[in-house]
């Protein structure tokens, strides 16, 4: 069973995720309204995904992504934001956040990310993707090298995962374009992120467009 640690210091927000959660089965494990308390939460109960609004009193949640895995190795984070600072989603995503869901989405989608996150794979909706891509400066003549050489150790199937991930689309959706099952969808996605060296699907996306430009 899936096991959340929702943090955000609005608690109306923070009540309506545990009731679009809970009603959808996902075990709330605990909450908080601020980096620290999310901190101890997250390594008293050990769950599979924590929550996490980035802007927090005291300890934010960019700090919290920074040190989740020395406090709990397996749990993933996944982003709640409303682009309030663009600048740290990008942080977040630089720290290995494995998903963004915006506090605007229908709870179909909550889910959706939540469930995702938790079985190890990564949620981030085609506008969170172009987003961070527009905040991230044009690359350096060194950086669009690196990004070439490294894309170019992917075989062409992988090649062409990798550009559709960068168009944002989720593993189902990669599935229908390239007539694969979902499963496999995921093992090229796992292997491309390997291969390349990427936590997550968005720096995975900010190297396809290096390789490119």
């Amino acid at each position: 069973m899936t096991r959340v640690v929702i943090a955000d210091d609005e608690p109306l927000v923070v009540e309506g995720v545990r009731t679009v959660l809970e009603t959808a089965g996902i075990t709330v494990a605990a909450t908080a309204h601020n980096g620290r308390d999310a901190l101890a939460a997250v390594e008293r109960h050990r769950p599979e995904v924590a929550l996490l609004d980035l802007q927090m009193p005291g300890l934010g949640g960019l700090a919290v992504v920074e040190r989740l895995s020395a406090a709990s190795p397996a749990t993933r984070a996944l982003v709640l934001t409303s682009f309030g600072d663009q600048g740290n989603v990008l942080s977040a995503v630089e720290a290995g956040a494995a998903g963004f869901v915006l506090k605007t989405c229908v709870p179909e989608e909550l889910v959706t990310a939540v469930k995702a996150v938790a079985a190890g794979e990564a949620y981030l909706s085609p506008v969170v993707t172009r987003m961070v891509l527009g905040l991230v400066a044009p690359e350096s003549a060194p950086r669009r090298r690196d990004a070439v050489e490294r894309v170019a150790k992917l075989a062409a199937r992988e090649r062409e995962v990798l550009e559709l991930v960068a168009e944002g689309l989720s593993n189902a959706e990669i599935a229908g374009r390239v007539h694969m099952s979902e499963a496999t969808v995921k093992t090229y996605v796992s292997r491309v992120l390997a291969k390349l060296g990427c936590a997550n699907r968005v720096q995975a996306a900010m190297l396809a467009r290096d390789a490119r430009n």
